[in-house]
């Protein structure tokens, strides 16, 4: 049986598929402890109607940045675009776009935000959009006394996951403190107006927390990497995706090759995506919420689909006295907390 981690998320609680937390350890000690470099996956154009700039910032929001950024361009908010919020409580190197279509130059070099360096400035033709990124490089240290006397067990959980992959839960984080975005949510279907950015968390919290559903009963029943009849697909390291008619010993290989992985659905109209006996199980699992499947539905959100599963790329481990540094890349979407909690039972020693 799985071991049940983090806390629950409206009940449902995230399993690791590797048994009990091989330590206890503290996780963003300092901003140093927690490093994030994104991978934006294509090079700026050199020309164009937008300044690209690569930023480094330290214990600050992407979005209170983006912000900062307006301001000194004496731009609106919306001519700055990111392609995804990155943790505050950490060091993370991001691009941010600012539209400037008359060339008229910020100077930048000399630009003063607490908490954040300009690396580069480049330009672009197109506004960095969310999600254009491929993904993010992670290099976190895992904090406990117990470091040296685990440190055989730490490889060995390390190897499985290089092997294996993880469920691809949502991060506690998507939820909001204290699943206060959930919550919005539930006030947003129940007919209470809100604002754009708070109706977009609202939503994405509601979309994920079905998925999250959806995936620990795949989890329960071990088919969180095996495809079922009905499925859908996913591509690894794309978008690409394909229905599954019938589960054959080649794409069975596919799977254990970790070439493809199964998917969910990601609630909305139009939902389920997959048929047969993956639908079935999607269908089932939504049941414990149906006031949020019903929300979603009624605010015309288009279904989409997740992966299951997750590749955790190039990981690595490095033990030090009383320290493990932990290296790997995920794609856009992944949560690094997800790949710790098969780890460790950790606590944030940083608010965030």
């Amino acid at each position: 049986m799985p071991d049940v981690a983090s806390a629950p998320v409206d009940g449902v609680a995230p399993a690791r598929i590797f048994g009990p937390p091989v330590v206890s350890a503290v996780i963003r000690n300092s901003p140093e402890d927690f490093i994030v470099v994104e991978e934006l996956g294509f090079v700026p154009s050199g020309d164009g109607e937008h300044d690209f700039l690569h930023v480094e910032k330290t214990a600050a929001n992407t979005a209170w940045v983006a912000r900062q950024l307006a301001r000194i361009a004496g731009v609106a908010s919306k001519d700055v675009g990111y392609a995804g919020l990155k943790d505050r409580q950490a060091i993370t190197q991001q691009w941010f776009s600012v539209r400037r279509p008359n060339r008229d130059g910020t100077a930048w070099e000399s630009a003063a935000i607490d908490g954040v360096r300009i690396l580069d400035v480049t330009r672009n033709s197109r506004k960095l959009r969310r999600g254009a990124h491929r993904g993010n490089r992670f290099r976190i240290a895992l904090r406990s006394d117990d470091i040296g006397a685990a440190s055989e067990a730490l490889r060995a959980r390390v190897a499985l996951i290089r092997k294996h992959g993880v469920p691809n839960y949502y991060g506690e984080q998507r939820f909001g403190r204290g699943n206060s975005n959930l919550e919005l949510a539930r006030q947003m279907f129940n007919g209470k107006r809100l604002q754009r950015d708070a109706r977009s968390l609202a939503l994405s919290a509601a979309r994920s927390c079905l998925f999250n559903m959806i995936l620990a009963e795949r989890v329960r029943t071990n088919t969180w990497n095996r495809l079922l009849a009905g499925d859908v697909a996913n591509l690894d390291g794309s978008g690409s995706v394909f229905a599954v008619d019938k589960v054959t010993p080649e794409l069975e290989a596919r799977v254990a090759a970790l070439d493809i992985h199964p998917t969910a659905t990601l609630w909305g109209d139009g939902a389920p995506l997959t048929r047969l006996d993956a639908a079935a199980v999607e269908l089932g699992a939504v049941e414990r919420c149906p006031e949020i499947a019903r929300g979603l539905m009624r605010a015309r959100v288009d279904a989409a689909s997740r992966a299951l599963r997750m590749r955790v790329s190039g990981l690595s481990i490095e033990i030090e006295q009383g320290v493990a540094w932990l290296s790997f890349s995920l794609p856009k979407g992944a949560f690094a907390t997800t790949v710790l909690a098969e780890i460790a039972d950790y606590a944030s020693r940083s608010s965030t």
